[in-house]
């Protein structure tokens, strides 16, 4: 379990006062532990005015975006080589029904969490995927003739990942909603970090700048008389100068320093105002047969309907991910000694 994911524990707080209230599924008392969470992974927005008070609208938004998308997630579904072939998911998820256990204790947070709950059967948990489409020339029966320059799509999951766990059904969705919370915030820090980087650059640009207009300025003057080069000499400097404006007004838009606390929390409370815009979650309906080939809804091949959801991860912009809700047995779990030594599937 990650550093930020401990923060939610260990958050604790009192009620307070909320002059923004209003018709929420989340109490008080649960909105001042998530600002907790959320200074706790970004301490110097306690450093801004009322920044509890100010933060609540966003944060119970949040909050309840995030418990209207896990709630909108579909029932579990049971991860077991013997559900392999009777259910669709399980199939088009995993290669071989060997291959559904052997997954599952290549987890070392599954492992841990199992570790740490020595008096559970079972464990709800997160299954997430890559999935990829091909298309891809196949065999198929057409007109009572096999061809074999079909154009197909097929489907395919891999790097597969467990990480987030939980007793049942409904500690596995609160756990869904913590983690969401911290990837907007490493959302915020991104940007954050993002800004000061700008910052730095533009001040070691100015300090370079005003250096070499030093110089320039010294080698005219004193070389002027001799080698007439002043005319040269002048445009170099009216172009420092220009280069230098424009760097004092970048560094104008980015603010003082002693703004810079305002403008952190500015952006973290619009982040948190509007959390659609930095994750969510798709749906994707696909038809499957037991190759894992999209097929036409019009075709008599047999096939599966499955619908998928697909998640964008927050701060990686280009990680979308498919996954599943499952349940997964405690007796499932493969013996660690039998899987020692193939590191080049273990799930980290």
């Amino acid at each position: 379990m990650g550093f930020l994911s401990r923060l939610w524990r260990g958050a604790s707080g009192t009620e307070h006062g909320d002059t923004h209230a209003h018709a929420s599924k989340h109490s008080a008392a649960e909105v001042t532990q998530t600002i907790a969470r959320i200074t706790g992974a970004i301490p110097q927005l306690q450093l801004a005015r009322q920044y509890d008070t100010r933060l609540a609208p966003a944060v119970r938004g949040t909050l309840d975006y995030a418990t209207d998308l896990v709630a909108a997630l579909p029932a579990p579904r049971d991860a077991a080589a013997s559900t392999w072939s009777s259910d669709p998911y399980i199939h088009a998820f995993f290669a071989t029904s060997d291959d559904v256990c052997t997954t599952f204790g290549h987890s070392q947070e599954l492992r841990e969490w199992f570790d740490d709950h020595i008096d559970c059967a079972e464990v709800y948990a997160v299954l997430g995927m890559d999935m990829v489409e091909r298309s891809v020339l196949g065999v198929e029966q057409r007109d009572g003739k096999t061809r074999t320059d079909v154009q197909q799509t097929t489907v395919s999951f891999s790097d597969h990942r467990v990480r987030i766990c939980g007793r049942s059904e409904a500690e596995l969705h609160d756990e869904i909603v913590r983690r969401l919370v911290d990837q907007l915030a490493l959302e915020a820090l991104e940007q954050i970090a993002s800004d000061k980087s700008r910052r730095d650059a533009l001040e070691q640009e100015r300090a370079l700048l005003k250096t070499r207009l030093q110089l320039l300025q010294r080698q005219g003057a004193g070389m002027h008389a001799v080698i007439g080069a002043a005319p040269l000499e002048l445009a170099e400097v009216a172009r420092l100068q220009r280069e230098i404006e424009d760097n004092e007004r970048n560094l104008a838009e980015l603010g003082f320093k002693t703004e810079a606390i305002e403008r952190q929390f500015d952006l973290v409370q619009r982040i948190y105002a509007d959390p659609a815009v930095h994750t969510y979650v798709t749906v994707k309906q696909l038809r499957l047969d037991q190759m894992n080939v999209v097929v036409d809804a019009k075709s008599t091949r047999p096939a599966a309907d499955i619908e998928l959801r697909i998640a964008r991860i927050p701060a990686y912009p280009s990680e979308m991910r498919a996954f599943a809700i499952v349940r997964f047995k405690r007796a499932d779990l493969p013996p660690a000694a039998s899987l020692f030594g193939d590191t080049r599937r273990v799930i980290v």
